[in-house]
């Protein structure tokens, strides 16, 4: 190879080179700036293929879409002086690439950084003016939209963000308070058991005390009723016994002799000793009962 050939061979490449340098495209996720000599001097550049002059400008793309922001917990105080520890995130997105550049240097961590202070200020001031209820349940998200709304102000204006939303993932107590809160509950939840277990035994000794009157009530019904039956009964055998004996008074007398000698001599090992003469023996010694 010649040398005016080497020459035209290095004069393409250093062309090709100039214009590999001098073009730049910015896709559609992106936002960029152009610098001149590290000065601003395209705030917006549009997505596309853009030109340049190689050295003096250069490009700085950032991200455009959706960014993420979360936040460490943080402890904060209630208007009651009662502190609670806050987990909370922000949706932001590049609103002014140049505002963005000149705050940030286009670095999202320093951005990030940034933000997280001014959502850490606003937050606390938030929660100092408003009781646990209220952040916790009663205004939540009335106070979520607040902050949303003054954080997408202060940002935009110093950083150059677009702030699009500020949640509270998670609200809690601080350990040691949360460990009194605990130790309350179980003394309340014990206290209320002892209240229970006390009304139980007093209701079942109610009950009990019932149940044995009611026996008591039962046992004396009945046994004035048995009572009443059995003189009825006797009443009735005795008048039995009398109008037998008024029908034949003989053969009653009769009967129950043969009754008194069955029950005396029912075993072999029965032993009277009685004069043989006595009116026992009535009936025996003469079967018509004569004496």
């Amino acid at each position: 190879m010649s040398g005016r050939q080497m020459g035209i061979l290095i004069g393409v490449v250093i062309l090709l080179g100039i214009i590999s340098n001098s073009l730049y495209v910015v896709n559609e996720r992106e936002r960029a700036v152009l610098l001149k000599f590290g000065e601003v001097v395209d705030t917006d550049v549009q997505p596309g293929l853009h030109f340049k002059i190689p050295v003096v400008n250069d490009v700085r793309r950032f991200e455009a879409r959706l960014i993420t922001l979360d936040t460490p917990s943080q402890r904060y105080l209630t208007s009651e002086k009662k502190a609670l520890i806050v987990d909370s995130f922000v949706k932001w997105r590049v609103a002014d690439a140049g505002k963005y550049y000149t705050a940030t240097g286009g670095d999202e961590f320093t951005a990030n950084n940034l933000l997280s202070s001014r959502v850490d200020n606003g937050l606390r001031n938030k929660f100092g003016e408003r009781t646990v209820y209220e952040v916790v349940s009663g205004q939540r998200d009335e106070l979520m939209a607040q902050i949303t709304a003054e954080l997408d102000g202060i940002a935009g204006e110093e950083l150059g963000i677009h702030v699009m939303d500020v949640r509270v993932k998670g609200i809690d107590l601080p350990p040691e308070v949360s460990s009194a809160v605990y130790s309350r509950m179980s003394s309340e939840r014990e206290r209320d058991a002892r209240d229970l277990r006390a009304r139980g035994r007093e209701l079942a000794e109610g009950i009990e005390a019932d149940a044995d009157r009611q026996e008591t009530v039962i046992s004396a019904n009945a046994y004035r009723e048995s009572q009443q039956v059995r003189g009825e009964g006797d009443a009735l055998a005795a008048d039995i016994y009398a109008n037998a004996f008024n029908q034949d008074p003989e053969f009653y007398a009769f009967y129950r002799s043969i009754e008194a000698y069955r029950s005396s001599f029912s075993g072999k090992d029965d032993l009277l000793v009685i004069d043989p003469e006595s009116e026992f023996f009535r009936y025996l010694n003469n079967p018509m009962g004569n004496n």
